[in-house]
């Protein structure tokens, strides 16, 4: 009996769960911290700066990659690319659980986790893009958590219930697609209400169509890149189907990916065109903006349109990482190094230690459950009395 409870003991202190349990141990308290002792005890906000990292990061980005869960569900149900099929669940559940982070990301922001719901339903402002957003959130995080409750069910032996929002999944799908549309195209008309402090070279009025067509690739990139992520730690939970199409679906992203990229590379070349800031090319920002656009976006569409024209998955997942990567740094140039950029360097923007563990802590908790959920319900593999339906 003690050699059992020795072994279980073991299993449970892998590395893992030990760096997993530090930092959730350190984001409690500074949880505690901050809704005891305010916003101010653990950011560097003020007057001048007053969206951080909870913003940029947590929220922006947050929302932009988990765009894979209508971008594949849309390609699988709406274009009928059924070869799509095995990506969908482990997309819906990024997509579900990301969106679920930023309306808890939101709290530590807000303040008030009992007033998160007053501006849509006890006081709805209307002309308000940020009420678009939110109501836009609070209906698709609704959703996603309709997409998903079928694996929940099936986990739970719930059949009749399950099979009747089975029959919805194409009304449900149409619907994820819209209001992705509409809030991730409204993400960044937030910063259209900003011109004088957002930088010429990333302010444009075409930013909605900006940050709408950049959330489809990093939605395929995300796709791609929590599948080798997954096939590396949760290989033992994938069935015969998904391991023989992950190939397929890793590939058929990134060929995908390879043409949205470059069109987006192209609209922001006619946007710099029509905005005539050319001259702002010369600058130090210039050169940023150049590293964040040629770096982090043509150069990743190149190197799938390669994997996908060579087969080679490798590099498929390489391009993956360093589009999400340049999805992040996209938005957070928005967001925070491009905002106020006029001000001098001693009244800049700069995230304290704590908002980095905050968020650090905030992406754990979303790791964890991920690896809870794929672990215990049917997420990679097919349940044994529904494999009949595909």
């Amino acid at each position: 009996m003690s050699h059992d409870t020795t072994r279980a003991d073991n299993k449970m202190l892998t590395p893992f769960n030990v760096i997993c349990g530090i930092i959730i141990l350190v984001g409690l308290v500074l949880t505690v911290l901050r809704f005891t002792k305010g916003i101010g005890a653990v950011t560097y906000l003020d007057e001048n700066n007053p969206w951080g990292l909870l913003i940029g990061f947590d929220l922006l980005c947050g929302v932009a990659l988990a765009a894979g869960g209508y971008v594949t569900s849309a390609a699988c149900y709406i274009f009928g690319l059924k070869r799509f099929h095995s990506a969908v669940r482990p997309a819906i559940l990024t997509a579900f659980l990301g969106y679920a982070l930023v309306v808890f990301a939101l709290h530590y922001d807000v303040g008030q986790p009992w007033r998160l719901p007053y501006p849509i339903f006890i006081s709805p402002g209307t002309t308000s893009l940020l009420y678009e957003v939110g109501l836009c959130v609070f209906l698709y995080l609704t959703v996603l958590f309709i997409e998903y409750s079928p694996a929940a069910l099936e986990w739970l032996g719930l059949s009749k219930i399950r099979n009747i929002i089975v029959r919805l999944t194409l009304v449900l799908t149409i619907f994820g697609v819209v209001l992705s549309t509409l809030h991730q195209s409204s993400l960044g008309a937030l910063f259209m209400i900003a011109p004088s402090k957002l930088h010429p070279l990333w302010y444009s009025g075409y930013l909605p169509v900006y940050f709408f067509i950049s959330s489809i690739f990093a939605g395929m990139s995300m796709v791609i890149f929590e599948g080798s992520l997954a096939h590396r730690y949760l290989h033992h939970k994938m069935d015969e189907t998904h391991l023989k199409e992950s190939e397929g679906v890793a590939l058929g992203f990134a060929k995908a990916a390879a043409f949205v990229m470059m069109g987006y590379v192209g609209i922001k070349v006619i946007g710099l065109a029509i905005d005539n800031n050319w001259h702002h090319l010369t600058t130090g920002w210039g050169a940023w903006y150049l590293m964040e656009l040629i770096g982090f976006v043509a150069l990743p569409a190149f190197l799938y349109a390669l994997a996908a024209r060579e087969r080679n998955l490798k590099l498929a997942r390489w391009a993956a990482a360093w589009s999400v990567l340049g999805l992040v740094l996209n938005r957070l140039n928005i967001s925070l190094v491009a905002f106020n950029w006029h001000l001098p360097s001693a009244e800049r923007y700069f995230p304290s230690w704590m908002e980095v563990a905050i968020s650090v802590f905030i992406v754990t908790v979303g790791v964890v459950v991920y690896r809870f959920i794929s672990t215990h319900m049917p997420i990679m593999y097919e349940h044994p009395d529904y494999r009949h339906e595909h």
